[in-house]
């Protein structure tokens, strides 16, 4: 990201279902988080991150299935660590720094299976509600 006008320009179009699905990417989900997660109480920018991207799927035509879709226990993991990157930040960092930093350190869209077994992470449980990790200690 090189502007706040970039970050503010992907948040748009994320919320009103515009964003073209090929810049739908990891790294658009961290930054898409990390902005609600500034913006808002953690509550809150769950709620609207979880409703957000329940939306902008709908809006592409992307359904949840067994397979591809909205993934509940993913969004959270990301949430928490997204969160967990915050706090290391001090408040004098700016958007465009942050959002930089947290994709550098957290990019890796393979994290998750540090923390989860594959067939749990994949399960039809874990895409409809929030799981505990089965290999490491939840995050």
């Amino acid at each position: 990201m090189t502007s706040v006008n970039q970050i503010n320009d992907l948040i748009q179009r994320f919320e009103n279902g515009t964003l073209p699905r090929c810049d739908w990417t990891h790294h658009a989900h961290l930054i898409v988080a990390l902005w609600y997660l500034i913006h808002y109480s953690q509550d809150k920018a769950i709620h609207y991150i979880r409703n957000g991207i329940q939306r902008y799927n709908q809006a592409i035509g992307i359904k949840t299935t067994k397979d591809s879709g909205y993934h509940e226990t993913l969004t959270l993991f990301w949430v928490k660590i997204v969160r967990q990157y915050l706090a290391t930040k001090g408040t004098d960092c700016s958007m465009v720094d942050l959002a930089n930093g947290l994709i550098e350190c957290c990019g890796n869209p393979n994290l998750p299976l540090d923390y989860y077994s594959s067939d749990r992470l994949m399960s039809w449980e874990a895409r409809l509600n929030w799981v505990e990790p089965d290999l490491n200690s939840p995050v």
